[in-house]
This record gives C-alpha cells, sequence and structure tokens, in this order.
C-alpha cells in the first residue's frame, strides 16, 4: 500500500499551513514504518476534527485523518493485524476527506482478498430465521398495539404495480405526492443475500459501523457507538429493550462496503426532474427501531428490502401544527411524540389528518420534500433510502 507522493505532499503544505507542524512530523515517520508515530498522527487529526462543530472543521484536516488511518492500517496489516487495519481504514471511510479515499477503497479491497471473501449461496431453509417481528400475514390488531395513536385509520397512501417513470413524473412526483411503487425491486440481489446472516458476516462482519443506541435520537438517553457489523447483528438479534436499540441508520453505509452496493440498484425514478442523486443511505435495525416525526430537504425513495416498516405522513401544510424545534440542529424535527402526545402542549397535533401505510418487503416509498414522516420497524428491518434534487423543483403542479 502506498500512497500518491504528489498528493501526498500537497497535504503536508496545507496541514504545515494550518499549523500542524506536529502532524507532519509524525506522518513523515509513520511514512517510514513508525507505527507509533502513526498513531500518534491519527490521534493529533481526531482532536482537529473534534475541534469544534463539524461544519467547521478544515477539510485538509478531514484528509490528513484519513492519510493517518491509511498509514496505521499499512503498518498493522504489516504486521499481520487485518482486523486492526480494517478498522483503521473504516475510521478512514467515515470521518475522513476524499482525497485518499480511492487508496482507501483499494486498501480494504486487498485485505478483504487475503481474508479470501466468497459470496455463498443462500440458504433459503433458514435465511429468514433471525428477522424477528410481525410477520405480513400477522394479526393487525398486534401492529396496532405498538403504533401510534389513530394509525392506519385515515387516508392510505397510494399503491401502484410497476409505475412507469412517465406516470410517477406526471401524477406524483410533480404533484407532491407520496406513493407505494410495487414490483420494482424484487431483482435486486438484496431482496435475498441480506436475509443471510453468515452472507452479511462474510462481507461486513469485521466492518467498523457507526450507530446509535436508544429510543431514538430526540431522547435523552441516545448515544452514538462505533462496533463491528458482526456486533450490530448479534445485538438485531437479542435487544429487546428501548433504550438499548442499536439502529444503523442514515449511514452511507453503500460508499464504505462496496459488496452490498453490489446488492442494489439506483431505481430510474429517482433521476426525475434531472434527478441528481444527493445521498444513498441505509437503515437497518431490529423491530422497534423509531424515526421520530421530522421532514428531509431532498426527494426520497424509500425502499424496504428486508422486513416491514410503519410510515406516516403529513403534508408540509401542516407543519405548523406539528411544532418544530426552534433549535437550528433540529428544525427539521417535531416536538411532538406521536408514541405519547402531550395533548395539553400539544393540543391540535391528535386530530391532524395524515397518510399512513405499512411498507411491505419489497416496496418503494416515494416521500416528496417537506413531508413530515414517522418510521416504525414492525420487524427486523433493512431500508434504503435514495435522496435526490431536481432542477424542475420550481415548476411544481399544485
Amino acid at each position: 500500500m502506498a500512497i500518491d507522493e504528489e498528493r501526498r505532499a500537497a497535504l503536508m503544505r496545507q496541514i504545515t499551513e494550518e499549523g500542524g507542524f506536529a502532524y507532519v512530523s509524525s506522518a513523515e515517520k509513520a511514512a517510514g514504518g513508525d507505527l507509533r508515530a502513526a498513531e500518534a498522527a491519527r490521534e493529533m487529526a481526531w482532536e482537529q476534527l473534534h475541534s469544534g462543530p463539524w461544519h467547521e472543521v478544515v477539510p485538509a484536516w478531514r484528509d490528513a485523518y484519513a492519510m493517518a488511518c491509511f498509514h496505521v492500517a499499512e503498518l498493522r496489516a504489516g504486521a499481520g493485524d487485518r482486523r486492526e487495519a480494517l478498522r483503521a481504514l473504516d475510521m478512514g471511510l467515515i470521518m475522513g476527506g476524499p482525497l485518499l479515499r480511492c487508496d482507501i477503497d483499494a486498501a480494504v479491497e486487498r485485505i478483504m482478498a487475503e481474508k479470501g471473501v466468497e459470496d455463498a449461496a443462500v440458504d433459503d431453509g433458514c435465511a429468514d430465521m433471525w428477522i424477528k417481528g410481525i410477520s405480513a400475514n400477522g394479526d393487525l390488531a398486534e401492529a396496532l398495539r405498538i403504533l401510534p395513536h389513530r394509525s392506519l385509520s385515515c387516508k392510505k397512501v397510494e399503491k401502484q404495480l410497476s409505475l412507469s417513470l412517465e406516470t410517477f413524473i406526471c401524477d406524483y412526483f410533480l404533484r407532491d405526492s407520496p406513493v407505494i411503487i410495487s414490483g420494482c425491486i424484487d431483482h435486486w440481489p438484496a431482496r435475498t443475500k441480506w436475509k443471510d446472516m453468515e452472507y452479511l458476516k462474510r462481507v461486513a462482519g469485521d466492518r467498523t459501523i457507526p450507530v446509535e443506541v436508544g429510543k431514538n435520537y430526540l431522547c435523552s438517553e441516545w448515544k452514538q457507538q462505533l462496533i463491528t457489523f458482526s456486533q450490530f447483528l448479534e445485538r438485531a438479534q437479542s435487544t429487546n429493550c428501548s433504550s438499548n436499540l442499536t439502529y444503523l441508520a442514515q449511514h452511507p453505509l453503500f460508499d464504505q462496503i462496496r459488496e452490498l452496493r453490489d446488492d442494489i440498484m439506483i431505481p430510474d425514478y429517482c433521476f426525475a426532474g434531472g434527478g441528481e442523486l444527493r445521498s444513498l443511505n441505509a437503515w437497518f435495525g431490529p423491530l422497534g427501531t423509531v424515526t421520530p416525526l421530522h421532514h428531509d430537504p431532498h426527494h426520497n425513495i424509500f425502499a424496504q428490502v428486508v422486513g416491514r416498516k410503519y410510515v406516516r405522513l403529513y403534508p408540509p401544510s401542516s407543519s405548523e401544527h406539528l411544532y418544530p424545534h426552534t433549535e437550528t440542529m433540529l428544525c427539521n424535527s417535531s416536538q411532538v411524540d406521536l408514541d405519547n402526545i402531550d395533548l395539553e402542549e400539544f393540543p391540535v397535533t391528535a386530530d391532524l389528518d395524515f397518510s399512513d401505510c405499512v411498507l411491505e418487503e419489497g416496496e418503494m416509498l416515494y416521500i416528496p420534500p417537506k413531508w413530515w414522516h414517522y418510521v416504525r420497524s414492525l420487524s427486523t428491518s433493512f431500508s434504503v433510502s435514495f435522496w435526490w434534487s431536481a432542477t424542475t423543483d420550481s415548476c411544481r403542479v399544485t
């Protein structure tokens, strides 16, 4: 493993200009094979990443962190410590900048190849056994016991089979209207492979991922952790307490683990309106994970690959009565806890009209920009969200 010298020298000049003389010294020693210096450089860059708000971090320090991770991985791998090498590379992918992205991806591929990762056929006889929750054939009353008040009692989200792109654009995209689309992802390898825990362990088990722990990101006990994918799978099987639910939420997993990216495809609907894909995120967790009521700025195709989820939607016109948080970081989230609405503090919300659905395995839900949505998993669930922006957003049909 080696970094292009020209790129490396340019980064060192940038870090020097930022006053990172100690980092540069350690990085030079790391390039010469000094593991302790590599660890020191990584620690110095890590401190810079946490010196203030994330958006204020100087981009060169993100690249510096990635380079230090690369050096640590190179030296760990040389010493035969493949697990720690992979962890270092994953941290470079998660927290680092884009400068060395290709180098880190190539290093991951080499280490995984040395491990001898091979795709294995899915054993349909046992693939679904670890996926717990309310099945598609389960009693609806069982689902209603854990869903918010009035669930499945108002307007159902319209459902269409194999919707043409033209019809999608004319009837839903341009009208800012949600729709469920079925029959379009049955050919994805993910539809069978992601039900096989052994497959997931083989291609991702040793990889480090960021997870959320707790009921949801608005709760005081909520926290984030870095664990291996295998540890996450074990928690997904065993966690029953809502305060300890572990959720891989809104993470660009497919940029990090290419084998899983090969299991899915970008739906044609994401190119509506001259579309440009903004982010491709994974949502993977056990029964009971909740994404509280919020809205997003982009068009969203939400693909339900494994399991089932309940989704409730409110139009942008309801925003005033959903009491958005006033803090800048949470202004797209509602103060209302739909699972336990405080009628004294939020008297209007309980009677608002909404659309909702149970999103079944193999279906996709289109959520237009600014539409409020609440999501709860009804089983072990693996979903993918495709966010895109469009050049036609100023020409909406109302």
